[in-house]
């Protein structure tokens, strides 16, 4: 290898070192928006559990072999894995590729998850598109959390507790989600909506 060669695998070396500090965050705040233990990301990436847990306390270099197998088993692209550090100006980009989403049992709403993944514990926010009929019913969250859904295109309804209650585009409900609630799209038209989880918000009278 020549002086120029040398000179450039320092340089990425030491890339590594700076890149490290922050994507032990990184990885370890995706396994947790994930719902996903150390072992159970181990078992998906091939990646040893000791070694993950290292990673995410960065007290080791990874290669880029197993950043690429940690990134597959999140569902996120290596390019978000190695996103630059809180130093440098911030504006993060995600790809229709990186953005998850839920689906109703009935399969006719789609929920796109465009929240940022560091408020996902107690904001989350949705792009929710739905054929006519779709429902989906959710479980309680969290005592005191509420929820609010801002109708852009066709007509919902919200039911929390037996209390029924429409929107049209332009309009939006906010409602009580610590209890089992149900989002439904009604009329003949598609409809489309931004919903947003306020979680551990103050308990309300």
């Amino acid at each position: 290898m020549g002086v120029e060669g040398k000179e450039r695998n320092r340089d990425l070396e030491s890339g590594a070192h700076v890149i490290s500090g922050n994507m032990g965050k990184t990885i370890q705040r995706l396994r947790k928006a994930y719902n996903l233990s150390l072992s159970e990301l181990a078992e998906q990436s091939g990646v040893a559990k000791s070694i993950i847990s290292q990673i995410e306390r960065n007290e080791t270099n990874p290669t880029l072999a197993t950043i690429w197998r940690l990134s597959q088993a999140l569902d996120v692209s290596i390019e978000r894995v190695l996103a630059s550090g809180d130093e440098e100006p911030f504006i993060e980009k995600s790809s229709k590729a990186d953005t998850p989403i839920l689906v109703s049992e009935d399969g006719k709403m789609r929920l796109a998850i465009i929240g940022w993944l560091k408020t996902i514990e107690w904001l989350q926010w949705y792009d929710v598109q739905s054929e006519p009929g779709g429902v989906l019913d959710s479980d309680s969250h969290q005592r005191g959390s509420v929820e609010c859904l801002s109708v852009l295109e066709g007509e919902f309804e919200v039911e929390v507790g037996g209390v029924v209650q429409q929107a049209k585009a332009g309009e939006s409900l906010r409602y009580r989600c610590d209890r089992p609630h149900s989002v439904r799209c009604i009329g003949d038209r598609p409809g489309r909506a931004t919903m947003v989880c306020i979680l551990k918000a103050a308990v309300m009278d």
